[in-house]
């Protein structure tokens, strides 16, 4: 009994982690500054329209080698202020409207989701004539969000399974970039996605090893210190 209660405790956790496609590892490096500032770029041109990232400021990019003119000139469109967060002008009540809901703010989505999840979502969708913007994807069946993408990465078609093989996707149409190419900008933006979700996680990881290593050297001292307090008692 014991063990069918643990079981069902379980099975909410197992349905939650299933996928219905197999993920791919994303490159994420949060020490290549310039995959990130690249993210940073293709985000404001093509995400920044719909998704809000309320949490996270222009100035905060100066922390991956951007300067504040560079950040003023390329990244800009929907603000004035360097220090002004990243909104949108487009109304919830409006977003709803259009696409069914409205948009979720991405300034931690890759916390909420995983990199591996947004870089497999961000190459998985394909035609579907059947939904209302005329997209579908094969991580996230039925999803709003048409592929904004398209341009760069040209036009798939999802190939029906065969012979009890799963459903693949094929490029029936070409973008603008091959597919490695556009792999690798798809990797630079959810580099960025990764750094925006938490831009200090680099400075707190050297933080802790700092921390550590004082800790240990603390231990140390206090041990030798604590013999000499006791070394006439017996």
């Amino acid at each position: 009994m014991r063990k069918f209660l643990l079981a069902l405790l379980f099975v909410p956790l197992s349905a939650f982690a299933a996928e219905p496609i197999p993920l791919d590892l994303a490159p994420v490096n949060l020490q290549d500054y310039a995959s990130i500032q690249r993210g940073a770029r293709i985000f404001t041109n093509y995400c920044l329209t719909c998704h809000s990232a309320n949490y996270m400021r222009y100035n905060r990019l100066e922390a991956v080698g951007l300067t504040a003119h560079q950040i003023e000139d390329n990244l800009m469109f929907a603000a004035d202020n360097i220090g002004s967060r990243m909104t949108i002008a487009m109304r919830p009540a409006d977003a709803k409207k259009w696409f069914g809901m409205a948009p979720p703010d991405l300034t931690v989505i890759t916390r909420s989701r995983s990199p591996d999840w947004v870089y497999t979502y961000l190459r998985s969708f394909y035609r579907d004539d059947s939904r209302p913007t005329g997209w579908n994807n094969v991580l996230f069946s039925n999803v709003a969000m048409p592929n904004v993408l398209f341009g760069l990465q040209g036009q798939q078609v999802l190939k029906p399974a065969v012979a009890g093989q799963q459903p693949t996707l094929v490029l029936a149409a070409p973008g603008t970039l091959s597919p490695a190419d556009y792999d690798a900008t798809v990797g630079d933006l959810v580099n960025y996605l990764t750094w925006m979700g938490e831009p200090m996680k680099i400075k707190r990881m050297e933080l802790g090893v700092f921390v550590l290593l004082f800790l240990s050297l603390l231990f140390i001292l206090t041990y030798y210190l604590k013999k000499e307090f006791w070394k006439d008692v017996h």
